[in-house]
């Protein structure tokens, strides 16, 4: 555990001549010398804050988001209290620049702080504290900001902000993503990488949290963290189908069920699970023998399902007759 005290020391030594009461440091609040993305999609209210750094699970300091509200990125020698502390300043109607001033006007780290706050009407403000470690720097643009510190060379922040602008016909979450992979692609972060983290929050508030966050990954620790976020992305996007399919059954709509299924199969097709609740969902609507089809290559691979099976009818998820479950067990 040497590490974090050396950096806590070289904290101190960038601070010197600040009053010795004034600790930047603790336990809680972990260093994330990283790059970064907030953004809102006009079209949708829909806002991101996308990272990478080579620091172990970053998306549980940097990243900070509530629908309706607005997005955080807080880093460099991250204060976590920045993340919280920005959504209420946001939801009480300050702006994000008004949000970014209160925050780093009491904040006696304010020098090595970065920060990135992007409220629901898509301004932005951002910091970059002069004493950030080289490179380090910002740019913002209409309804974004990237940002980064300790980065391989000064390239990096530009050819996020010129990624995310001329990937404008995707989704928010993949075109975030197109402005990290920029900066890995211009040399990122100069120890390499480690983690990574999305979130996606709707651009108004519904019933509650739960249903608010549309992507929220984490990759903790990896050798390459953007591959990895970008599959963790695509099977979202296929449960996402499953979901749709799901909704579609409960309103008697069939052939949308099954186009849904098939595409979130399309997308990961040695993915058991989603054949078998498609199968499952075949025999539940009288269509056997498609559903036998399905789960006799599952069954084959994996035995467990066909134990599984056993147990669906006692809570109601499979309403098959007696003889067509012994069919379906046969397999």
């Amino acid at each position: 555990m040497r590490f974090p005290y050396l950096l806590s020391s070289l904290l101190l030594l960038l601070l010197a001549g600040r009053p010795a009461a004034a600790q930047m440091y603790s336990a809680t609040d972990p260093f994330a010398h990283t790059f970064s993305i907030v953004a809102r999609d006009p079209a949708t209210g829909e806002m991101a804050v996308a990272v990478q750094s080579h620091w172990f699970s970053v998306g549980t300091s940097v990243s900070w988001g509530e629908a309706g509200v607005g997005v955080v990125a807080t880093q460099s020698f991250t204060n976590k209290s920045f993340g919280l502390r920005g959504l209420a300043l946001l939801r009480s109607g300050k702006t994000a620049q008004q949000t970014l001033d209160e925050l780093l006007s009491n904040d006696e780290g304010r020098d090595v702080r970065q920060v990135a706050i992007l409220d629901n009407q898509g301004r932005v403000a951002t910091h970059t504290g002069k004493k950030c470690v080289d490179m380090a720097g910002h740019q913002q643009g209409s309804q974004f900001s990237v940002q980064a510190n300790m980065m391989l060379s000064d390239k990096v922040w530009p050819a996020m902000a010129a990624a995310y602008e001329q990937h404008a016909q995707l989704p928010l979450a993949e075109r975030v993503l197109a402005a990290l992979d920029a900066a890995q692609a211009a040399g990122g972060d100069i120890r390499g990488r480690q983690s990574a983290a999305l979130l996606v929050v709707r651009g108004t508030a519904t019933e509650g949290p739960w249903a608010d966050r549309l992507v929220d990954l984490r990759v903790d620790d990896s050798a390459a963290p953007l591959p990895e976020l970008h599959r963790l992305l695509r099977l979202h996007r296929a449960y996402d189908h499953m979901n749709a399919g799901d909704l579609a059954v409960e309103n008697n709509d069939m052939p949308k069920a099954i186009q849904e299924y098939q595409a979130a199969e399309k997308m990961f097709p040695q993915n058991l699970e989603m054949q078998y609740w498609h199968a499952i969902t075949l025999a539940n609507k009288q269509q056997l023998p498609a559903a036998l089809a399905l789960l006799k290559p599952i069954f084959k691979q994996e035995p467990n399902w066909r134990i599984l099976t056993q147990r669906l009818p006692k809570v109601g998820l499979l309403t098959v007759s007696a003889a067509e479950l012994k069919q379906i067990l046969a397999l």
